[in-house]
């Protein structure tokens, strides 16, 4: 659509609306408030939707138990009365303006039949952005399909606590890697136009990620300077890089401001830094919390004039302070009515560009056709088993087939739900039955071992319930077995027992909950090969295990085909390439232990050193990879140039497999203290045995910019130092170049926010 026209039409449809209507257009109801005995109400849409509405809040992914009658939940059914919606809005309004139908999607689309990919964490452990991107464009299919307009996705918080519940809802430590993953995400959901694409909702703005204690929603205490280089580096990268259409709002609060009414961040920096031109979305009762967490509205129509004058454009959601108290501070001339219009103009503007005006109907008979087909669980499996990470192996993997017996032990073995995260509709939802077909770890090994091998299962013990009845059948299993395979770590979920890690499950403890690991120590103590799967949603700090185990698997919570992913990696059918997105520490005493801290951070504690278990980019492969021949070219380059930095890549082993090459930069010495190493670019490989690349990264000066000591954006001349390798522990290659001539100040936005790279 012509932008000039585009504008006009907005324009003209804002000038026809009453001020109720327009008011309308910020709010948002949820899909279980419209229907009746499973089936839309006309009678409910008039009173509640007469006059429009902005959006409609989860359709496919209610918030009432999926089980309900009132909540149809096969994807037709969805279509259909996301059609029924919008013809009401259409034909019975007096404008007749559709709506914005907003899901769940960060790990798939939080839908009954909808293909559930590995949680976010597990996206980013892959180093895989071209992955991630075909990822969501599955996801746009499937949302489309069934009439949703919005992914409330990706998670762009970069985790410094790993305490953290939603952490494993992250990309992970490191604000290069976590924009990276981010913006193939919003790549793919949106599309190559709108009109056919999904509005990508990047969250939680901003550094929702560092909780004061690792409590979900507490104070975030960073500086000004870390908050600019780190937390907003990912949001700026969506909207600058990957355009994305629409952002929300953090909940918690900065230096006593919430950032749900910080005008600085939604306003100054989003708009009018970076350009941002969709449309902001409060987190879910957001707004209200400003009155009713934070303290600093007494009542809604306080908490809705902050957040709009802020920058908030939507109530999510439902209706509450943007209805009569948003109407009234209008009325009372507390807000402009050019202020409502604004807000309204950007939610117009990108119904528009939804091509909701011209067909918001959806093919019903087609939704079904959309939903997990056979290439949808392929790319579910090829992202699961990207994801794995090997953090250690003696030699014991990969494992025969033909194994006289094995035991499989521990709670995360024989479980389906197990393996899925917080936002997966059967979790969030606390569905009684799978969404769709799982595959268990257990059955999955059952499936890959040889007719005569024994498969001997016990749970052993509970992931929380504190009980060992369980521990004498687990070791009389794994008394009969040649090697013993432990399945443990969390159980996700939202803000209840069982989950012990999800949104609202915070943890004072990164040690293996409940007696797991008195469990692993039993099993240790028979003598046999003893290998630790973790199916977990944040870093455990199992270094125990670390110590005396015979292999450690990394599986995070791996998606609907992660039972069979873990089994192609355990007896070799896949050699594991994924690398850690975050930094495992060895107690939760450390944190923060992200790799990244100043020089000033790693002073040793008493009995523990400063260093993590296993640090930010590890993960090990079934060969070995050879570095060579570094070469760095121009040696010196002033301070708006660039440097090509290339090396050959070999794999020196006997398995094809899967390398993440890693370029780390040091700024030695500089105005303000800067970090012992950045990550600045990667690229995952996969090479057959003997065979060599060489790969180059080609870095611009952009990217080593900083805010010194007055704040101001520079490069500054000097010597930096260069590290690639297979970890930001494991460097392989170092070399140096420098920056000449004086400071650059860069007035406006960087040029390159990312390093190109180049495979031959």
């Amino acid at each position: 659509m012509d932008m000039g026209t585009l504008e006009d039409r907005v324009r003209d449809l804002v000038r026809k609306m009453s001020i109720e209507e327009k008011i309308a257009q910020l709010g948002s109801i949820p899909a279980s408030d419209l229907l009746e005995n499973g089936k839309f109400s006309h009678d409910k849409a008039s009173k509640l939707i007469g006059m429009g509405i902005g959006q409609i809040t989860r359709l496919a992914g209610r918030l009432l138990e999926p089980e309900a009658p009132e909540s149809p939940r096969e994807p037709s059914r969805v279509a259909e009365i996301a059609n029924d919606i919008q013809r009401f809005l259409v034909e019975e309004t007096r404008l007749g303006i559709p709506a914005i139908i907003h899901e769940e999607c960060l790990s798939g689309l939080m839908a009954y039949g909808a293909t559930t990919f590995p949680q976010a964490i597990g996206l980013a452990s892959t180093w895989n952005p071209d992955l991630v991107q075909s990822i969501t464009s599955v996801i746009r299919r499937q949302m489309r399909a069934i009439g949703a307009h919005q992914g409330l996705a990706p998670v762009l918080d970069v985790a410094r606590d790993p305490r953290w519940g939603r952490t494993e809802e992250t990309l992970g430590e490191d604000q290069y890697l976590v924009a990276s993953i981010g913006v193939a995400y919003i790549r793919g959901l949106q599309g190559e136009s709108l009109s056919s694409g999904v509005v990508a909702t990047p969250k939680h703005f901003v550094a929702h990620g560092f909780p004061e204690g690792g409590r979900n929603c507490a104070p975030v205490h960073v500086s000004p300077r870390e908050l600019m280089e780190v937390f907003l580096f990912p949001f700026e990268a969506a909207i600058r890089e990957a355009e994305a259409y629409s952002l929300m709002n953090a909940y918690h609060d900065i230096d006593g401001v919430p950032c749900a009414a910080s005008k600085d961040l939604l306003t100054e920096i989003l708009r009018f830094r970076w350009g941002f031109k969709g449309y902001v979305v409060s987190d879910y009762g957001a707004i209200e919390m400003l009155k009713t967490f934070h303290h600093v509205a007494a009542d809604d129509m306080e908490a809705a004039v902050q957040a709009l004058e802020a920058g908030i454009d939507i109530e999510l959601p439902r209706v509450k302070c943007y209805g009569e108290p948003l109407l009234k501070a209008v009325r009372e001339g507390i807000i402009s009515e050019t202020l409502i219009d604004e807000a309204v103009s950007r939610v117009l503007r990108v119904k528009f560009l939804l091509g909701l005006f011209d067909n918001p109907y959806v093919k019903v008979e087609e939704a079904v056709e959309a939903f997990d087909r056979p290439e949808d669980r392929a790319l579910a499996l090829r992202a699961a088993k990207e994801s794995i990470i090997l953090l250690k192996n003696d030699g014991v993997l990969p494992l025969k087939k033909d194994l006289r017996a094995i035991a499989v032990i521990g709670p995360n073995a024989d479980t389906t739900r197990g393996l899925l995260g917080d936002y997966s509709y059967t979790v969030h939802l606390n569905c009684k039955v799978d969404a769709v077909r799982i595959v268990s770890i257990l059955e999955a090994i059952r499936s890959k071992v040889s007719p005569q091998t024994e498969v001997y299962f016990a749970r052993g013990c509970d992931i929380y319930e504190p009980s060992k009845e369980g521990f004498k059948e687990a070791l009389e299993a794994a008394s009969k077995a040649d090697v013993i395979i432990a399945v443990m770590g969390e159980r996700s979920g939202m803000f209840r027992l069982p989950a012990v890690t999800g949104e609202g499950r915070d943890q004072n403890s990164l040690s293996l909950p409940g007696f797991q690991e008195e469990l692993l120590k039993a099993l240790w103590e028979l003598g046999k090969p003893l290998i630790l799967v973790l199916v977990n949603g944040r870093p455990m700090a199992v270094r125990w295990a670390a110590e005396r185990v015979s292999a450690i698997v990394e599986a995070w919570f791996p998606g609907e085909e992660g039972g069979n992913a873990v089994a192609d990696v355990l007896f070799g059918d896949y050699n594991p390439g994924g690398k850690l997105p975050i930094s495992v520490p060895q107690d939760a005493g450390q944190i923060p232990v992200y790799y990244s801290r100043r020089a000033s951070s790693f002073r040793d504690y008493v009995f523990m050193s400063a260093k993590p278990l296993f640090p930010f980019g590890h993960g090990l492969s079934y060969t070995q990879f050879e570095y060579s021949s570094l070469k760095i070219e121009p040696e010196k380059v002033g301070p708006a140039g660039k440097v090509n930095i290339s090396f050959d890549l070999k794999n020196i082993g006997k398995f094809k497999g899967d390398e993440v090459a890693q370029l780390y930069i040091h700024d030695p010495i500089a105005s303000v203290s800067r970090p012992v190493k950045e990550l600045k670019g990667f690229k995952r490989i996969t090479l057959e045995p003997s065979e060599k690349k060489r790969i180059t990264f080609i870095l611009s000066m952009d990217q080593l910019a900083f805010y010194d000591r007055h704040m101001r954006l520079i490069v500054e001349p000097g010597v930096y130092e260069v590290m690639v390798g297979s970890s930001s522990e494991d460097i392989r290659l170092t070399g140096r170049f420098e920056v000449t001539g004086g400071v650059r100040v860069i007035s406006g936005l960087r040029r390159k926010l990312f390093t190109d790279v180049i495979v031959q």
